[in-house]
């Protein structure tokens, strides 16, 4: 199992789901924590009580990482709170779905702000930190939707598929200073936007899942912290599917 004891991580979008769950795996297992949400902020410091209580660090940051300046805020605070950045999630991001000649063109780019845009802005900030450490780890949270594109998702698909290219560019960047850049793509994940599917939407998609069953959260989490750790210390540039053969 990875330790993380000394060192410390920023997690945006943590207050629920696929961010909460790597939050707290990354803290169970040593790493000292910031929280970052947007509206959520009960959720996010019911996140970071749950930290503490087990005698774990955690702040709790709000920025609306589609807004540079917030993300300027945000660093700042996280640098007063911590000395240094190991690891860095970028796993916030909206929804915003419909069809292509039906999508308004606000809906277009509130999805392209938030999860592309916003995923740079705090690419970038870590980024400046890492190089001067020669050390880090930035993992960013994509989609299977991102890789094999997904009707109704025009504005997603194209937000995450950007990130994997934008992960790929800067994986080639930062490597020789000691930095990864990592990708995972989860498929059909128990989520809270994936609990405002139909059930004949999820059945649908449940056909097409060779394991034939619905991804946890933690399942992603897994993921994320193993590619945080020491032993992933030579993979960079890689996208990792988490999504039961959904995308075999």
């Amino acid at each position: 199992m990875n330790s993380f004891i000394g060192k410390t991580a920023l997690v945006t979008g943590a207050s629920r789901g696929i961010g909460r769950a790597i939050a707290l795996r990354l803290a169970a297992q040593g790493a000292a924590l910031a929280i970052n949400y947007n509206g959520s902020k009960d959720r996010a410091e019911a996140v970071a009580e749950e930290i503490r209580a087990t005698g774990g660090r955690a702040v709790v940051l709000q920025a609306d990482v589609a807004d540079p300046a917030a993300v300027q805020a945000m660093f700042a605070r996280f640098f007063e709170c911590y000395q240094r950045l190991d690891i860095l999630v970028n796993n916030a991001g909206i929804t915003r779905d419909a069809l292509l000649i039906g999508m308004k063109q606000e809906e277009f780019q509130a999805v392209i702000d938030t999860n592309l845009a916003g995923s740079y802005y705090c690419m970038q900030l870590a980024a400046k930190k890492m190089i001067h450490q020669r050390s880090g780890r930035i993992i960013n949270i994509s989609s299977y939707s991102g890789v094999h594109g997904n009707a109704g998702q025009v504005n997603y698909a194209a937000s995450k598929a950007g990130v994997i290219g934008m992960t790929k560019a800067a994986a080639r960047e930062l490597g020789g200073r000691g930095i990864t850049v990592n990708a995972i793509a989860p498929g059909f994940i128990e989520t809270d936007m994936t609990a405002a599917l139909s059930e004949k939407s999820k059945q649908a998609i449940l056909s097409g899942i060779p394991m034939k069953r619905i991804g946890a959260a933690e399942e992603v989490a897994a993921a994320a912290v193993f590619l945080a750790g020491d032993d992933a210390a030579y993979i960079t540039g890689q996208v990792i599917a988490v999504d039961g053969g959904l995308s075999i």
